[in-house]
């Protein structure tokens, strides 16, 4: 996509309630470690070619599970539903291929409640026309993560990957010269900081060891280190992108009736 309607877009999602995410900051390109993440690309702008929104994954052959506020600003802007494409090119342009498909948002998706953090059922997919040939990523069992919220000791020396296209830093500098769109997949890791019912808080802070995701293109997955795993989505984070990483989990009870309307649950 153009960087110019990269950028415009950051500016209209980052108004939302929820900051979006989803760029991996002091990351390094992906090339074919996540064959399965890709990119959903739509026609946002008026230059007539597919501008890059968001990341996420595939997980059955022709399903690509995305976050909620991303298919809801198609929505708001007037992007029919099946007028939506999903790349898995390592590197986005205009030669990338596209896979057409059409987007479902979670019917109660909406922030409310105290802080405006109860469950939003922040999650969506993209039911493509044909078959993707990636191997699809696999889904957490229910309540994976465990039930015992804050400082989870089963989860303490735990890492996660995440993997996004979109906004990158690769230099601790936090100021608007340090970022930048060049439309590659990247991937990072991360550690654990806490568990709450919805969320699952990942520590994204260069200066202890992790890099983390950005503004650009929500969605995209978290992985348990080393596997195929994805147990949550990004969502939302600290606006300077260096602190923390809240990334909405794939495990509960809540995200799993979704998703069941799509794929066979593990």
């Amino acid at each position: 996509m153009k960087k110019r309607h990269l950028a415009a877009l950051v500016c209209v999602l980052v108004a939302a309630f929820a900051s979006p995410s989803g760029a991996i900051t002091m990351g390094q390109p992906d090339g074919n470690g996540h064959p399965y993440v890709g990119a959903l690309v739509a026609n946002i702008g008026d230059n007539g070619e597919p501008d890059l929104l968001c990341s996420g994954t595939l997980i059955s052959p022709r399903v690509f599970l995305t976050a909620g506020h991303c298919t809801d600003y198609l929505r708001a802007n007037g992007i029919p539903r099946h007028d939506v494409w999903v790349t898995f090119d390592p590197t986005f342009d205009s030669a990338s291929p596209l896979l057409r498909g059409r987007y479902h948002t979670h019917p109660d998706y909406g922030y409310s409640g105290p802080g405006g953090f109860s469950d939003p059922h922040d999650i969506a997919v993209v039911v493509l026309d044909s078959a993707a040939s990636p191997q699809p990523a696999r889904l957490p069992h229910l309540n994976e993560l465990g039930t015992r919220n804050g400082n989870n000791s089963a989860l303490r020396d735990q890492l996660f990957t995440a993997v996004g296209y979109g906004i990158a830093r690769d230099t601790k500098t936090s100021g608007p010269n340090a970022f930048y769109f060049d439309g590659v997949r990247r991937r990072v890791d991360q550690s654990f900081e806490n568990l709450r019912s919805i969320w699952l808080k990942l520590n994204m802070n260069p200066s202890t060891g992790s890099g983390g995701t950005c503004y650009g293109d929500s969605g995209g997955p978290h992985f348990l280190k080393g596997t195929r795993k994805i147990v949550s989505i990004t969502i939302t984070g600290d606006t300077a992108c260096r602190s923390t990483d809240l990334t909405y989990r794939l495990d509960t009870r809540s995200a799993r009736a979704f998703l069941d309307d799509f794929v066979t649950l593990p």
